[in-house]
């Protein structure tokens, strides 16, 4: 019997290193990240459908989608931003379900689905139990600041484009708080696990 938790967070959250524990564990993961980036390599319906709204402007010299010149359009205009997703986020979502599905009746136990826009999304319809990787906002736009090397402005554009972590702790089943190490915060995610009877 396979369980699939949602495992979502904020950008800096400490998402990612949660993620990785779980491999490390043997977890499957299927990361939307990752399902995005594929979504959008050249020949991809999505990537067809991004150059159409939003020309060739967004494009590398290899004909590779531009990664930083699209989010600095996007980051700064809510409708482009509401435009990408729904060329973006529906190709994601069929890659995800279809390797779920694999994972299930390859009798997988645990297949986490790691997905940042989980209740923005509303994509908890996909999983039958979510996890919140929870982080104080002052954390938040510290850690943003360090790994992106951005200003306080661009990590505050970053964070705010997105939902509130604190809005997302009552639609979570279970929070992790990552303000601590890591080790406390594996400690919080096998207990969870355990709880579930995942592991």
């Amino acid at each position: 019997m396979s369980i699939v938790v949602g495992l979502t967070g904020g950008i800096a959250s400490g998402k990612s290193t949660v993620s990785s524990i779980l491999i490390e564990k043997g977890a499957l993961v299927i990361d939307a990240d990752a399902e995005a980036r594929l979504a959008v390599e050249k020949g991809e319906e999505a990537y067809n459908e991004i150059i159409a709204h939003f020309g060739s402007q967004v494009l590398l010299e290899d004909g590779s989608i531009d990664r930083g010149k699209l989010g600095s359009i996007i980051f700064h205009d809510e409708q482009q931003r509401q435009k990408l997703n729904s060329i973006v986020h529906p190709a994601v979502r069929k890659r995800m379900l279809l390797k779920k599905d694999h994972a299930i009746e390859e009798g997988e136990k645990l297949v986490i689905l790691d997905i940042p826009l989980l209740f923005e999304s509303k994509l908890a319809y996909m999983v039958d139990k979510t996890i919140l990787v929870y982080v104080d906002e002052d954390v938040q736009l510290e850690r943003l600041m360090n790994r992106n090397h951005l200003s306080k402005e661009d990590a505050t554009a970053r964070i705010n484009s997105q939902m509130p972590l604190k809005d997302k702790v009552q639609l979570a089943d279970e929070v992790i708080n990552n303000n601590g190490t890591i080790a406390e915060t594996e400690k919080q995610l096998i207990e969870i696990l355990k709880k579930w009877n995942a592991m």
